[in-house]
């Protein structure tokens, strides 16, 4: 162990200890399963499911939709899938509820500074201010056009270099990764990665890899050390991140990659940029300059904050959305039945618009195709990238459940007080398999109970048909809906041209496997692989 971290060790768990005995005393009638470590609680088993959301899966079986998991150090921590608790964490108080501070420290190192998914309170809100013009719905709409151009070319990759006139194993998520980082590029900075034509992008291959190398099965040791971060003075913690861990190194790489392409992007197009703002260009970049320049000088974005907001769009607007359209296409391999009717659905739309003279789809054709929309939807239910949120309660207050529990002594709970600095994780995936939002097959993937789901009778917790995937409320993802037209363009250009079938040659075992927060693909028993989602993939004459 360092050095530094046994001197400050000892009196922080003494002091952590004395928190937790203040914190918790009021959870002990909450169910749930018993604890398998007092120096964790359920942290390093919740790190070590198999299959992501295994452990939430059977403790809403076992304990309904809100239950009691142990903490560090003996205390205890509230977890909870119920609709109206997660509206009134996310939306009615959400910044009474902020992240975590290993959390928020965790996400400042993957964003290279003081991004918007790592800052709180009043921070929070000027930088969200100024970044929403830029993810407006008009200004989304602008995009559309190049969403469709990298997606044909990927089609023409794969019909050249990957398919030509046979049937072939395609790990199609790293493709659609380098599909997806072009586009931020272009979209976000007016900047060409070329992910697509360089198969040995640095920063691409980087990223295919990160979550997986920094944050998948982390050691006890390591972990302890994350948990230590919650009681650290700020200036003690900002002391230990860079303790040359094999992880933090990791992440520390990527940035420094990332600062690299961005650091000479701001150099060389620092008066371009400025220009182009002034012409109302409509990258994100020019549009952040533009709006940065419309506020007081105490309401900007600082360069640091910049940078920063570039390499989170970057970080979280990439590898995510391409990771949610290859389980989609996963899913479709399995229920050959349903992609032969979305496939006849988008060549349908497409004949509508080139009878209108068009070359192209726009956002009403994208809209109107359901059966397309149901899919994209049921994977955001199905297969959560973020599956759970970490949150404390910055006050004392009391938490609204829409689906009472029973508590160990049989009395039914319908709400539960707590105390500043609770901590409680919020299950996303738990969630969304609830059957009375869901229906009675939650745990199917099926597209179709979208066609009888009424979002005005579900109490509203996510920004996107109230899922949680896009968490909600006042720190809910600002990108969504980018996210979601870039899914929608690329899945009806690659669903149209190709057929995805499963390998038959080989067994390919998906494995659902958390790494930190997020979920990512492994097949089973060929974990040196990485991250990928192989499918057996034929062009279409």
């Amino acid at each position: 162990m360092h050095p530094l971290l046994l001197l400050v060790i000892v009196p922080v768990l003494v002091v952590a200890h004395a928190i937790q005995r203040r914190r918790y005393r009021s959870l002990k009638h909450i169910r749930g399963p018993s604890v398998p470590s007092w120096a964790f609680g359920h942290e390093f088993a919740f790190t070590r499911q198999q299959e992501t959301g295994d452990f939430d899966f059977a403790c809403l079986k076992e304990y309904g939709s809100t239950w009691r998991v142990g903490g560090p150090f003996g205390g205890d921590q509230i977890m909870t899938a119920d609709p109206k608790a997660l509206q009134h964490i996310l939306h009615k108080s959400g910044y009474n509820y902020p992240k975590r501070r290993d959390t928020t420290k965790m996400l400042e190192l993957f964003s290279g500074g003081p991004g918007i998914v790592s800052v709180v309170g009043e921070i929070h809100q000027r930088q969200r201010k100024i970044m929403n013009p830029a993810f407006s719905a008009t200004q989304l709409r602008t995009f559309l056009p190049m969403f469709e151009e990298i997606g044909q070319k990927l089609c023409e990759k794969w019909n050249k270099e990957v398919i030509e006139t046979t049937t072939k194993i395609v790990h199609v998520n790293k493709w659609l990764a380098r599909t997806t980082l072009d586009i931020i590029g272009q979209a976000a900075f007016d900047y060409d990665y070329s992910a697509l034509d360089e198969t040995d992008n640095a920063l691409s291959k980087s990223y295919n890899t990160l979550f997986v190398d920094s944050a998948m099965y982390p050691t006890k040791p390591k972990l302890f050390f994350r948990i230590l971060w919650n009681y650290l003075p700020d200036w003690v913690l900002d002391i230990l991140v860079l303790i040359p861990t094999r992880e933090l190194q990791r992440i520390r790489r990527t940035s420094r990659l990332f600062k690299e392409v961005s650091g000479k992007l701001l150099q060389e197009k620092g008066s371009e940029v400025q220009e182009k703002a002034e012409e109302g260009h409509k990258d994100v970049l020019s549009i952040l300059v533009k709006a940065n320049a419309a506020e007081e000088p105490r309401g900007r974005l600082s360069d640091e904050e910049m940078k920063a907001q570039m390499q989170t769009l970057t970080t979280a607007g990439h590898e995510t959305t391409a990771s949610t359209v290859s389980w989609m296409l996963l899913e479709l391999a399995r229920h050959p039945e349903y992609q032969a009717r979305l496939r006849a659905e988008v060549r349908t739309r497409r004949e509508v618009m080139r009878a209108r003279g068009d070359i192209r789809f726009n956002v009403e054709d994208l809209d109107s195709l359901t059966l397309l929309n149901n899919a994209i939807k049921e994977t955001l239910r199905y297969h959560p990238i973020v599956f759970f949120l970490n949150r404390y309660a910055l006050k004392d207050d009391v938490i609204p459940l829409q689906e009472p529990i029973v508590s160990t002594t049989g009395e039914v709970i319908d709400a539960i007080p707590v105390k500043a600095g609770q901590w409680i994780k919020l299950s996303l995936c738990a969630y969304n398999r609830l059957p009375s939002v869901w229906g009675a097959d939650p745990n199917v993937w099926n597209p179709d109970r979208f066609f009888h789901i009424d979002p005005i009778q579900q109490t509203k917790v996510g920004v996107y048909s109230n899922l949680a995937t896009f968490s909600g409320g006042v720190r809910s993802c600002i990108g969504w809906r980018f996210s979601l037209i870039e899914m929608q363009a690329l899945a009806s250009e690659l669903l149209e041209r190709f057929e995805f079938k499963l390998p038959t040659d080989e067994t390919h075992d998906i494995q659902r496997i958390p790494a930190g927060g997020l979920m990512v693909p492994m097949v089973r028993g060929k974990w040196d692989l990485g991250p990928v989602i192989p499918l057996s993939v034929a062009a279409i004459p």
